[in-house]
């Protein structure tokens, strides 16, 4: 199947197999269906979700299998790829030896929609980041829709539009770098680059692989299009100067070329006139501001008015799982991070808190340095850890900080509230993924949330 040019793409009749039956296969499969193209699903697991998944498909008219992989799955004219899947997998040689197009699920969704698109990466803070920008598009001529690594998938919100066309749609996604692993025509009007620092490194060779990977967001872009990007980031600075698109910073440190300035106390727009006060943003923290800043600086782009975005920099209070304060007990407060799977997002999480702090860090190992939170441990109290990454986080800390090993949260989230005092803080940050213990950092957040709400009742 010739999909050289978006343009002429056409699924009608076409053999199309999806690979993962998570909800971004699931979505890309039904858009591929609806778009008149012969599916096929096939998932290496047999567990009952993916069996219920598949048969709900199959209900609708596509064929599938699930507990592996047969010759079925070469049977196609194109591919399409869940993020789950490793590009170096054994699967992924084959069908490029039998010469088979393999796109991802955000690359498949692209074709079919004309709306502009938003998309937001880095490797800490794209989850808070993309709800802002969200908020701040939410205007009486801009519909926004929040898709991609976050909420529903990007195929969903495609599909949908195709039976219910809306003038002033916009996508805003956040994206992950498994996402970008297979693009080919993916091209957003605006992307927002935050930062990078080493992540999802056991799955990508080093660390200059997946920042390879990261940069495909911007190779489709020409100079039609805008790339913001956070100035104060030097790695992420040399990596972007090749990109075609109109290159826009923002920083926390400069005010060079950038549309929003900033000094102690306020924060300024293009016109010069004060946006708003610092004191007066809902969400504290340094690495916050730079969010704000790299998300006012999209929706200007757009052409969101100033008001409407220094709304939001006042009343946005951020995202569930990420410095969630679920609950506060004797003078305890418990912050839900679950979000931070990787080791810097431990490290803005650290920073983010002057009280004392019960750590709750663990789970599968990324191949995360867990030796560099060493100079941000000196407000830990004690360091409990869970998870299979618990032999590798005593090797580089145990001698460094007081560590105890609790196996599993509940474990963790006990000890820590027999052992804090009033006006301590016990934070869930991980630094690690979380497919160890849970289904995702949602199930581990949530988990958490209701181990607090426990201790609560018997408070």
């Amino acid at each position: 199947m010739d999909i050289s040019r978006k343009d002429t793409i056409d699924l009608n009749g076409k053999n199309v197999t999806v690979i993962g039956l998570a909800r971004s296969g699931i979505a890309a499969a039904q858009l591929a269906y609806e778009l008149g193209a012969n599916v096929f699903i096939s998932d290496v697991s047999d567990s009952e979700e993916v069996q219920n998944a598949l048969k709900k498909l199959m209900d609708q008219g596509m064929a599938g299998e699930t507990g592996g992989h047969t010759e079925k799955i070469h049977e196609a004219d194109l591919w399409i790829i869940s993020p789950g899947v490793p590009k170096d997998s054994e699967i992924i040689n084959n069908a490029q030896n039998n010469k088979i197009p393999i796109v991802s699920e955000i690359e498949f969704a692209s074709w079919f929609t004309m709306a502009p698109i938003l998309a937001v990466t880095g490797s800490n803070g794209k989850t808070t980041t993309v709800h802002m920008l969200y908020e701040m598009c939410k205007t009486d001529d801009v519909d926004p829709v929040l898709s991609g690594n976050v909420g529903n998938p990007f195929a969903d919100v495609v599909r949908n539009d195709l039976t219910n066309q809306n003038p002033n749609r916009v996508h805003v996604l956040e994206i992950s770098s498994f996402q970008m692993e297979f693009i080919r025509h993916f091209k957003p009007y605006i992307s927002l680059f935050l930062n990078l620092s080493p992540d999802h490194l056991n799955r990508y060779d080093d660390m200059d692989d997946y920042v390879a990977t990261k940069m495909n967001m911007w190779s489709n872009q020409t100079q039609d299009d805008f790339l913001v990007f956070n100035g104060d980031d030097e790695l992420l600075t040399e990596r972007i100067a090749p990109a075609q698109a109109k290159k826009i910073p923002f920083s926390l440190k400069f005010d060079t070329n950038v549309l929003f300035k900033l000094n102690a106390t306020k924060i300024y727009d293009q016109e010069h006139a004060i946006l708003i006060n610092l004191d007066d943003i809902a969400l504290p923290g340094k690495h916050n501001l730079s969010n704000y800043l790299g998300s006012a600086t999209s929706a200007s782009l757009l052409g969101i008015a100033s008001s409407r975005i220094a709304n939001v920099m006042l009343s946005f209070c951020g995202v569930p799982h990420r410095l969630e304060h679920v609950g506060e007990i004797n003078g305890v407060a418990y912050i839900n991070d679950s979000k931070a799977t990787n080791v810097d997002a431990v490290k803005v999480a650290l920073d983010s808190f002057d009280s004392p702090i019960l750590l709750i860090l663990g789970g599968q190992d990324k191949g995360g340095d867990f030796l560099s939170l060493y100079p941000h441990t000196h407000k830990v109290k004690e360091v409990l850890t869970m998870g299979e990454s618990e032999e590798a986080i005593a090797t580089v800390l145990g001698d460094a900080v007081r560590l105890r090993s609790c196996g599993s949260l509940k474990s963790a989230v006990e000890v820590a509230h027999s052992n804090a005092q009033p006006g301590d803080v016990v934070l869930l940050s991980p630094g690690c993924a979380s497919f160890d213990q849970f289904d995702n950092f949602e199930h581990r957040g949530d988990v958490f949330r209701e181990l607090v709400q426990g201790l609560k009742e018997f408070a």
